[in-house]
Order: structure tokens, then sequence, then C-alpha cells
């Protein structure tokens, strides 16, 4: 599986750097001198390299400068170069990333497609997204609203159990989350 480790932006100065809108939580890792990192026209797009005809780039240097990721890749020594990349999102395998460690810490794209049921049993529906605002929320589209979704703070009190190897997720629900009439 694919995951998104960061989106190519503007050029920064005249010898190929670029700016990184990092989308992982390890960016010195992922942006190590020596790294590859898979290009793709769109986040999911499953086709080989993109628009600019390369299917992955090595980062040549990497350095942080005003709270931005400033990345140069190798074969790109220019700003007429590093501007073709603009707008290109950055990937690696998943198989590629290290163990948490941590029991009750979980990948984004681990818990997208687990099935999520209440304590007592009852289907709810399956996590299509993972929103980090503040509080994290397991988006869910209900099984019994078409079209509608659900939004699950991803807290111990609310998600006690979380089984990857299942493909499940247990929510413990208070009144009017999944029933808005129970909250009046």
């Amino acid at each position: 599986m694919r995951v998104v480790v960061g989106r190519i932006g503007r050029p920064h100065g005249i010898r190929g750097e670029v700016v990184i809108g990092v989308r992982t939580d390890e960016p010195d890792l992922r942006f190590a001198v020596g790294a590859t990192v898979d290009v793709r026209s769109a986040p999911d797009d499953a086709g080989p390299g993109d628009r600019i005809g390369r299917e992955c780039l090595t980062v040549a240097s990497a350095r942080w400068h005003s709270g931005q990721l400033l990345v140069a890749f190798a074969g790109i020594t220019d700003r007429t170069a590093a501007a073709e990349l603009t707008g290109s999102w950055l990937s690696v395998d998943s198989s590629q990333l290290p163990e948490t460690g941590d029991p009750d810490e979980f990948r984004d794209y681990e818990l997208i497609g687990l099935a999520v049921r209440t304590c007592a049993g009852d289907p709810v529906g399956v996590v299509t997204d993972v929103l980090h605002y503040g509080q994290d929320l397991l988006v869910v589209r209900r099984q019994d609203e078409p079209g509608g979704e659900a939004l699950i703070p991803f807290v111990k009190a609310i998600v006690p159990e979380v089984d990857i190897r299942d493909g499940v997720v247990v929510i413990d629900p208070p009144p009017g989350l999944l029933d808005h009439a129970q909250a009046e």
C-alpha cells in the first residue's frame, strides 16, 4: 500500500530546492539524504510515474528554513526543473515504515477500511478517513444511513478497541453521538 508523505510546493531559490508540504510524522526520516520517494500526479494515482516522466526521486539534501522543509532531489538542479515538480505527491510503500512500537498507536492507512461496531455488536459502518484537527476523528460511513457519516472522536473512552488483524473498530458511543435524537 502507498502512503503519502508529502506534496511538492513551490521552488525555493535557483538551485532546484522545493518546499515540501509534509504529510508524515517523521519528515526527517522520510526526507533523509539518500531516501527515495515515489512521485505521482495525484495521491491515489497508481500509474507508473507522472506528468514529469519520473517514477521516483532521491533526496539529495533536506533542511528546515523558517518552519518549512526544503528538499533538493538528485537530478533537479535548477528552478525550472524544480517548478515542473510543483503539485506532485510523494509516497512510500507502507512496508518501508517502521513499527510504531506502541500497541495503541495507529497509522491512518491502518484504520481506513475497518468495520465499526458498537460494544453491543451493532454494526455502525466503515472508517473512510481520519481527521487531525486538535482532536483526532474517525470519519465513519454509516451503514444505516445512505450517504450518512459520523465523526467519532478517537479517544480510548469512545474507541476502547481497535483490532487491525480482524478489521474491526469497537466504539462505545455516548448518547447522541450516533443518534442525534438521543442528545436532546
